[in-house]
């Protein structure tokens, strides 16, 4: 579990006719400015199957991760880490490939129940038959929440401090947001290249 996550990835995946474009962004954790980013495509070889993201994701992920200089304390990731039916989402998957620190950050609820938010907090348990597999977050005022869980070397509470310093004005974590941007710019380059 990092004590210190100077530098913050985010991870996306977008698709193109057949292509998966992984993106990943480097941000500076104390102004969440970019650090550096890279981008890779993919012939996409496994179809969207609910529960499965992970097979379709990690080649281009992991291949742009691989070009990266800067070396990322923590990754955070567009899926389900911990929170997820097999216990073992896209954030898990990732980070035992990477062997580095990873939490999930997905805009949708995949298994388990919010425990009742009674003091109004930002952080409420996520649970899934008794066992606790993440929570939900809200980072920003009358926004929706997200899932926020494990995905690999990492605590909840950890994994939950980290999403909530690396938001700037928006809902979804900076490094998400911007490695979502890239990701679609470079299917857009594509695109018009077709």
């Amino acid at each position: 579990m990092p004590e210190r996550a100077d530098f913050v990835a985010g991870v996306d995946v977008a698709y193109l006719e057949g292509t998966s474009v992984g993106a990943v962004a480097v941000l500076d954790c104390s102004d969440l400015s970019m650090v550096e980013f890279q981008v890779a495509h993919f012939k996409t070889r496994f179809p969207y199957v609910p529960t499965f993201l992970s097979f379709r994701e990690i080649p281009p992920a992991y291949s742009a991760i691989r070009k990266l200089h800067t070396k990322p304390d923590v990754f955070l990731i567009d899926g389900q880490g911990f929170a997820h039916p097999y216990g073992l989402g896209f954030a898990s998957h990732l980070g035992l490939i990477l062997e580095k620190p990873t939490i999930g950050v997905a805009k949708s609820l995949l298994c388990g129940k919010v425990e009742q938010n009674v003091e109004g907090g930002r952080i409420v348990t996520l649970k899934d038959n008794e066992v606790v597999v993440g929570a939900m977050v809200i980072t920003k005022a009358g926004t929706k929440p997200l899932y926020v869980s494990v995905g690999h070397r990492m605590s909840l509470k950890r994994a939950t401090e980290i999403v909530l310093a690396c938001t700037g004005k928006y809902r979804i974590p900076e490094p998400i947001r911007r490695a979502h941007l890239i990701a679609n710019e470079e299917k857009r380059r594509l695109q018009s290249s077709l």
